[in-house]
């Protein structure tokens, strides 16, 4: 066994190697960039090597900065984690000369599974059943317009190297071919460094189901199950799960002998997943490969128990598994949802900035639920425009699928992150949809579901008398500590008020207190709206950041922070902001004149931190609806502007390669 590694990445991934392998008793030695001189990353290996500035194409995919960093270090292997060089067969090949072992497959298999024009060729030889497509490099936007009238709509258009979403596009109808086309090259390069793309038919409401392999030096390959990733956004997965709600045993089998079969031709010797799309008939096309671990394959650890890296680095080190596939058990249900650093409410924008505070809901098993968060950041860290916008992954296991859901529903309620925009009002909504939690999925969903983005769900009758109790309890509490703090020119009454005014979005709801006491813990009956009695119980105490209790028969774990005059609640994808008021406080609230936001309506604000890659249009130019105004690069993404309406250009305010704050003006219209 290995004494020490060197991990060639950063972040939640590399956090997780370390982990691993602090338990095997290997060494660890990290690498750095810049801008992460002081990542937890860094702080947990035992050694750090810096290897050159902030943009990834000057550091972590450097191969020699890699190696020189394994010589100095004297680590014998290398894991690569996922993205950057973890599937270059060239950076696997130099570690080999050097006499440096790399923990993920042979150089053979990295190229024929690692380019996705070469693969679906290979998969094709192998008998795998595969996608109609055009598998040869398209030429130019002609080429592909044509190549895609011949397939038949809608097509997809993929950058044959790297993953992750980037240089992806659907079209719908020519114009779309041309200018996915164009984008798709765009990213490719700017991310992989190839620009090559290919064409193929898009299967309508596919799912997106991945086959976990694995495969030693010694002729032994299993599958680990499945996982369900249809919950997708701009071809970037959010929510995984293991098992799939879809799938049955035969076609479980059927795709993971198929899985095996291909790593098995291809000589595979690592963990690796092989990707499937699927029809609602069950049929199954396969993808691709990842020669690598996944981000998702926490859930597939947690209804295994097997430990994904723990094998890589076995295998690697020539060990043969332990593990027989007829020892695979799948046991019960795992869900993750990646934290993102994004503003759903701006349609997902890439969000920067340090986390002011971060505190993820305690990890460990909790009766029947187990909760796992993998990270790679603590409060006080930065969140780069360097790098992807993947904050965490949290994922919960229990029995069952609603169950490991309602737990991920009160773990994301009770996840703390402050200092930047993020995404955990869309999963806690998620969790509560009523189409996820029957398992009614596709890769659409989330398109489908939300066509016009993401807006806070607005509570029901039900709900919104919940929120008014916790808001009511709040206040009650908060006035009690008031009254007890000495010194104070004029303290409140000592008697109890009765009667108050919850005054939640533009809804006034009146809370009468029945009985109890204001105390900590506090136990008071209420009645919101003349409806039955409420018994609010909590020992929530003023300056926590979560209310945790229960509301009649409701448990409840609500993120609140001070808002003017009143309170932010988020509960459940709910935000709300809750006033309580005294009657006659609320008779006068209601005079307060509605303070507007400013017009903006004849400007194009940049919608997230980033830069100028292009603009497209000239002052004085009339521009028509839908047309191009220009593209935003941000955390490696190109995010295209266009007209809402029919317009004319009177002020340019930005320039190509100017990098942008939130909401800075591009362009003014006449």
């Amino acid at each position: 066994m290995f004494k020490k590694i060197l991990i060639a990445n950063r972040g939640e991934i590399a956090c997780r190697v370390i982990k691993t392998a602090r338990k095997m008793g290997i060494a660890t030695v990290a690498v750095y960039s810049d801008a992460d001189r002081d990542a937890v990353h860094v702080e947990m290996a035992d050694e750090a090597v810096h290897i050159g500035p902030s943009p990834a194409a000057q550091s972590y995919l450097l191969a020699d900065k890699i190696l020189a960093a394994c010589k100095q270090t004297g680590a014998e292997a290398v894991h690569p984690g996922y993205g950057f060089l973890s599937e270059r067969a060239a950076f696997c090949e130099a570690l080999e000369k050097e006499g440096i072992v790399f923990i993920g497959p042979k150089p053979k298999a990295i190229r024929a599974m690692g380019d996705k024009i070469e693969s679906k060729k290979f998969a094709n030889e192998a008998k795998v059943s595969t996608v109609p497509g055009w598998l040869g490099v398209i030429e130019n936007a002609d080429h592909a317009e044509r190549i895609a009238g011949e397939i038949g709509y809608p097509v997809m258009i993929k950058a044959s190297a790297g993953g992750g979403g980037k240089g992806m596009r659907i079209a719908w109808g020519e114009a779309e071919v041309r200018d996915g086309f164009d984008r798709a090259r765009s990213e490719a390069k700017s991310s992989f460094g190839d620009d090559r793309v290919f064409i193929e038919k898009f299967v309508v409401d596919p799912r997106h189901i991945e086959i976990q392999v694995l495969a030693d030096a010694h002729g032994t390959a299993l599958y680990l199950g499945e996982r369900e990733c249809s919950i997708q956004r701009r071809n970037q997965k959010v929510v995984e799960e293991a098992p799939s709600p879809f799938l049955d045993a035969t076609t479980r089998k059927a795709m993971g002998e198929q899985a095996v079969a291909l790593a098995r031709a291809v000589g595979y010797q690592s963990a690796g997943t092989v990707e499937f799309i699927v029809d609602s008939e069950k049929n199954f096309y396969f993808l691709e490969m990842n020669t690598r671990l996944q981000v998702e394959h926490p859930v597939t650890e947690l209804v295994t128990g097997i430990d994904l890296v723990e094998q890589m680095i076995r295998v690697a080190a020539g060990e043969k598994l332990a593990i027989k596939q007829s020892d695979v058990k799948l046991n019960g249900w795992a869900v993750e949802s990646r934290l993102y650093a994004e503003d759903p409410y701006r349609n997902f924008l890439p969000s920067i900035g340090r986390l002011t505070r971060y505190r993820p809901p305690e990890e460990g098993t909790f009766g029947d639920v187990v909760i796992r968060n993998d990270t790679g950041v603590t409060e006080g860290s930065e969140i780069s425009m360097f790098y992807d916008p993947m904050v965490a992954k949290l994922c919960t296991w229990a029995p069952t699928r609603l169950e490991a859901i309602d737990a991920m529903s009160e773990a994301l309620d009770s996840f703390v992150v402050d200092g930047i925009e993020h995404n955990i009002p869309f999963l806690a909504a998620l969790m509560q949809h009523p189409r996820w939690r029957e398992g009614r999925l596709s890769t659409g969903f989330i398109a489908e579901e939300y066509p016009h983005g993401f807006a806070p769900i607005a509570p029901d009758a039900e709900e919104k008398a919940v929120l008014a109790a916790v808001a009511t309890a709040m206040e009650l509490l908060r006035r009690d500590r008031l009254d007890r703090l000495s010194g104070r020119l004029a303290p409140h009454s000592g008697i109890l008020k009765r009667d108050w005014v919850v005054k939640i979005g533009a809804d006034y709801l009146s809370a009468a207190v029945l009985e109890g006491m204001v105390s900590i813990p506090m136990e008071v009956d209420l009645s919101i709206d003349g409806g039955k009695p409420l018994t609010v119980a909590s020992d929530w105490r003023p300056g926590d950041l979560i209310w945790r209790g229960t509301v009649g028969s409701n448990t409840v774990a609500a993120q609140v922070r001070p808002a003017l005059n009143g309170l932010r609640i988020a509960w459940k994808g709910m935000s709300v902001t809750a006033q309580a008021m005294l009657p006659r406080t609320a008779e006068l609230e209601r005079l307060m004149p509605e303070k507007l936001p400013p017009d903006t309506s004849k400007m194009l604000l940049c919608p997230m931190p980033g830069l100028v890659v292009s603009i497209a249009v000239a002052e004085g130019q009339e521009v028509k609806a839908g047309e191009t105004l220009a593209v935003v690069e941000a955390m490696k993404m190109e995010n295209v502007l266009r007209a809402e309406r029919d317009l004319t250009v009177s002020r340019l305010n930005a320039k190509p390669g100017d990098s942008l704050t939130v909401d800075a003006v591009i362009m003014e219209f006449a």
